[in-house]
């Protein structure tokens, strides 16, 4: 069956990019990057850096890109990285840090928020044993997609990095939402970004660029992870075209994020509400609201979602048999909210 699609609450990839982004885009001045020549995304690359409080910044495709590239620049073969068994980069991307690096997750329990335990971590380090897969990276995420977008505040990235300063661990944020976070704790990103060795941030999420994530860290760091681009297929030619949304998302769609939050919030407030729905709102601190369904609820999350978008145009995301998820962006205003509800509200107790 096919049916119209008037509001997609699947995720903030949905976004399209504003007419200003359009604008910039289609008058961007152009080089080839990978000679290193195209001003646009030297100047992206310059300010994604600056922003993340790091020395240089390198254009990728991808979020998932952003953070392979990464991994492979500070662990190789035969290497481990400690990460949250729940976490983007174990469960999302493919596997690609064994597939294409050889390298080794150990993965561990997070808490309610996306944390991991700090004594866990320090003994999931390995000792200097042959037998062993070697410890040498700690993988963390802000904010945390598994745990609904919660936000993690800058002590813990310090706590995390007071270990991997002791263990000579390197540490990589996947930011994909930072920017999400910083702005629910009224922070500067790069106070976030003070205890790692390099962070990746989503242009195409939040933001609404049409393409793209910046991976941040320091100069010899980018200048090695550019070779893992190259190998990855990710040199771009005259991707100041890509580019020129970015930085026009970095100039006018960041402090909007707060639109999106409040939305979130109002959903979660509204469909709390509703009989059949289990969640907490408290719990709701950016723009991604995880709803159940309850137990007496005869229909499972696959065929809600199904009937949300048949019966009213609203596409959502079902995580598992009971769970569902909900993003909130750009395009998605209040009034889209109420209908959200209702739709809900239609579909369980109509």
């Amino acid at each position: 069956m096919t049916y119209e699609i008037t509001r997609d609450y699947r995720s903030d990839t949905v976004t399209l990019p504003t007419e200003t982004m359009r604008t910039a885009m289609a008058r961007a001045e152009v080089g080839d990057d990978v000679y290193g020549e195209d001003p646009t995304v030297n100047r992206l690359q310059e300010e994604a850096a600056r922003r993340m409080g790091q020395e240089a910044g390198l254009f990728m495709a991808s979020g998932s890109m952003g953070n392979l590239v990464a991994i492979l620049t500070h662990a190789g073969r035969g290497d481990e990285a400690i990460a949250g068994i729940d976490s983007h980069t174990l469960l999302w991307e493919a596997g690609g840090m064994a597939t294409l690096g050889g390298i080794f997750p150990h993965p561990l329990p997070t808490d309610e928020d996306g944390r991991l335990d700090a004594d866990a971590v320090e003994a999931a380090v390995r000792t200097d044993n042959p037998h062993l897969a070697r410890s040498r990276l700690l993988l963390l995420e802000n904010s945390y997609g598994s745990r609904g977008g919660f936000p993690l505040p800058a002590s813990y990235f310090a706590d995390m990095g007071a270990i991997a300063k002791r263990h000579n661990l390197r540490v990589h944020l996947d930011g994909a939402r930072l920017f999400n976070t910083a702005v629910a704790l009224e922070c500067d990103p790069a106070s976030l970004t003070e205890h790692v060795d390099s962070v990746t941030f989503c242009l195409s999420k939040g933001l609404c660029a049409p393409v793209g994530s910046v991976l941040c860290g320091s100069s010899d760091f980018i200048h090695q992870a550019r070779r893992q681009r190259k190998l990855l297929g990710g040199g771009m030619r005259q991707a100041g075209i890509l580019a020129a949304a970015g930085l026009v998302a970095l100039d006018e769609m960041v402090d909007r994020l707060v639109e999106d939050h409040t939305h979130a919030f109002q959903l979660a407030t509204g469909l709390a509400a509703v009989d059949g729905i289990v969640l907490d709102r408290d719990r709701v601190r950016t723009n991604i609201v995880l709803f159940e369904l309850s137990p007496e609820v005869p229909l499972d999350a696959a065929r809600f979602a199904r009937k949300l978008a048949e019966d009213h145009s609203l596409l959502v995301d079902p995580q598992d048999d009971r769970l569902i998820r909900a993003v909130t962006h750009h395009g998605i205003e209040a009034r889209h909210i109420e209908q959200f509800i209702s739709a809900a509200a239609d579909i369980l107790t109509g």
